[in-house]
């Protein structure tokens, strides 16, 4: 890529102590702690991509994400005294567990905050991994607002804070899993794919390979309604979303860490234009790139983003072919590997990060992913009061694969006067430009709901 070069660039990692070597420290205190997760081929990838796909299986530890690595080695490091005090964590739910996880082993008293909307099985997980060393505390509806009450905590209580992404004795556990790749992949990867939340596992993986593999490509994907690391890189600093989408919740960070993007930005970043750049006021600080532009010169490092109804196309896929249960933030890399053109018979590894995906949630990911694929529509339809209007609807403009899967009327009262909302699931994704033509055609009163907008987001 043009502006990037392939020299590591790791002088503010390494001033903060994030290094290869602290990263080679971290892999020995980790070591018969955490689980060596397998480097699995992935046949079906590899045959739609032309390149040699593999999925780095971060969702088989045992506490299904990689989170345990960076919690264990920074409390691996804490004095007795340290210890002694206990520690606090903030988390969207994995690295949660990761704390609880050490809290327990360690038998260390540790406090854990976690945003409201956290789902229940991360929670139970994170109970049941820290047994009775642990109380769980719900507080705001993003990992943000649990931060901040963390943060609290520490300055009221003394306990140490346990950092998700911004330490360097975090990223340097989360780094491992970059030493791990280049040791169980034979060669150098020619792509590595990871995903990014506050940015620590990223950082600690570029700090990594940029050292033991120079010539690799790296490439950070964050949900789009998330993308606090693409903010921060087009802003020259840090940067605090306005809003963020949780459905993404391991992913979900309005505000990227220091460490991540210092290290992102020595690293030379480029990152995927984004319509949340719009915000942002001055010139930006890095070239901002199309997606097709992406062409994995050796040494690049590029950030982009995926929607988050392609992240739950990618999840039903990975469960319904691979048998892996990826959460969505687990699917973040693995849904870029579907986007990306590579070049033929790359290496290409790409991190399914976390696999504690409650399947009360499939429901809602069902139809996320149905209207990404275009399969799902919704219309508000004013019917015309007289007989046999809703049989003329059923007759003359569904299709013949075509199901209404909702129907409700809008008006709370009168509701026989009012429009009703109706949900459309197509037999293929091609019919909806006749079942529109058929609607025109009709008498009725017909407004198509177009997803991302707020009347899809308050009817539906």
């Amino acid at each position: 890529m043009e502006g990037v070069t392939s020299s590591p660039k790791t002088a503010p990692a390494a001033d903060l102590g994030l290094t290869p070597a602290s990263i080679e420290d971290a892999a020995r205190r980790l070591n018969g702690v955490v689980r060596r997760t397998p480097l699995e081929r992935c046949p079906r990838l590899s045959a739609d991509t032309g390149a040699r796909i593999h999925l780095k299986r971060e969702d088989l530890q045992a506490v299904r994400s990689y989170k345990i690595r960076g919690a264990y080695n920074v409390m691996a490091q804490l004095t007795p005294e340290e210890l002694a005090a206990g520690v606090v964590a903030a988390s969207a739910g994995n690295h949660a567990q990761g704390v609880a996880f050490a809290c327990a082993t360690m038998k260390v008293p540790g406090r854990i905050y976690v945003p409201t909307t956290t789902p229940k099985q991360k929670r139970d997980r994170i109970l049941w991994h820290g047994k009775d060393f642990v109380e769980l505390i719900a507080v705001g509806d993003t990992y943000d607002a649990a931060a901040a009450a963390a943060q609290s905590d520490v300055v009221r209580t003394g306990a140490s804070w346990i950092h998700a992404f911004d330490d360097p004795r975090t990223a340097s556990g989360q780094g491992t899993i970059g030493k791990e790749i280049a040791e169980q992949l034979g060669v150098d990867p020619d792509v590595v794919i990871l995903p990014v939340g506050g940015g620590g596992c990223m950082a600690g993986i570029v700090t990594y390979l940029r050292d033991a593999c120079p010539n690799v490509a790296i490439v950070g994907v964050e949900p789009y309604g998330a993308a606090s690391l693409a903010a921060a890189l087009v802003n020259g600093e840090p940067y605090t979303l306005a809003t963020v989408d949780s459905f993404v919740d391991g992913a979900a960070v309005k505000r990227v860490g220091g460490l991540g993007h210092d290290v992102m930005a020595a690293a030379g970043a480029r990152v995927v234009e984004h319509p949340v750049f719009d915000e942002i006021p001055g010139e930006p600080h890095v070239p901002v790139i199309a997606k097709a532009d992406i062409d994995f010169a050796p040494g690049s490092v590029t950030v982009m983003t995926v929607s988050e109804g392609a992240i739950c196309s990618t999840m039903l896929e990975l469960y319904q072919n691979e048998g892996v249960i990826a959460e969505p933030a687990g699917a973040l890399a693995v849904t870029a590997v579907q986007e990306l053109d590579f070049p033929a018979g790359a290496n290409v590894v790409a991190l399914v990060s976390g696999g504690n995906n409650d399947v009360s949630r499939y429901g809602e990911i069902i139809e996320r992913s149905l209207v990404h694929r275009g399969l799902k529509h919704y219309f508000l339809v004013d019917f015309p009061q007289e007989p046999g209007a809703l049989r003329r609807f059923l007759d003359e403009v569904l299709g013949p694969d075509d199901d209404i899967t909702l129907f409700e009327y809008v008006k709370r009262n009168n509701r026989e006067t009012g429009a009703a909302l109706v949900g459309i699931e197509l037999g293929d994704r091609t019919g909806i430009d006749g079942l529109k033509d058929r609607m025109n055609r009709s008498r009725l009163d017909v407004e198509w709901l177009e997803p991302g907008t707020p009347a899809y987001r308050y009817l539906t």
